[in-house]
């Protein structure tokens, strides 16, 4: 399937100089979407993961479709003072400022096996704090999967020595 059919390009946004790539064309096609969740969901089998981290908020969204065709447990990444038990935070400068992520403490333990999951792959900072945050908890992050990979960013250089898998590359 020719998924860039399913991504628009959407100027100056969200400021001045970024090209956006809107995916909501994708989620609205049905198996146009079940085929990118397999797309997604076969490089990372023979890994095993035991629990999938989506990373706010399209991660969400591909996170959790994932994490149902895997039979796996989800767990959500959230911006910070969104979740309402004790929380461990990981803060980031992104393109647009400074950022942060936050998992509840009790999401992971030890020995699990997480996949983290967003829609796009740019600087790799939100990744890299993923990334910091499960191994925080003492839980592995088995690799990254992704939607789309902004290869000229450059974000899986910071990644190095987790492997991460992108269905469209730009």
């Amino acid at each position: 399937m020719n998924f860039k059919l399913s991504v628009l390009d959407v100027p100056d946004f969200p400021m001045a100089g970024v090209l956006y790539k809107d995916i909501t064309p994708l989620f609205n096609d049905a198996a146009a979407f079940a085929r990118a969740i397999d797309a997604m969901a076969e490089p990372v089998l023979s890994l095993l993961p035991t629990h999938v981290l989506g990373l706010e908020s399209r991660g969400f969204i591909f996170g959790s479709a994932l994490a149902h065709k895997l039979g796996l447990g989800f767990v959500p990444a959230r911006r910070p003072g969104k979740l309402p038990r004790p929380t461990y935070s990981e803060a980031y400068a992104s393109s647009c400022g400074h950022d942060g992520l936050e998992i509840h403490q009790d999401a992971f333990h030890p020995g699990d096996r997480v996949l983290i999951v967003d829609d796009v792959l740019a600087t790799g900072a939100t990744a890299l704090a993923a990334r910091h945050i499960v191994e925080r908890t003492g839980a592995h992050p088995v690799a990254l999967t992704l939607f789309i990979e902004m290869v000229a960013m450059a974000g899986r250089e910071r990644l190095k020595g987790m492997p991460v898998f992108s269905v469209l590359r730009y």
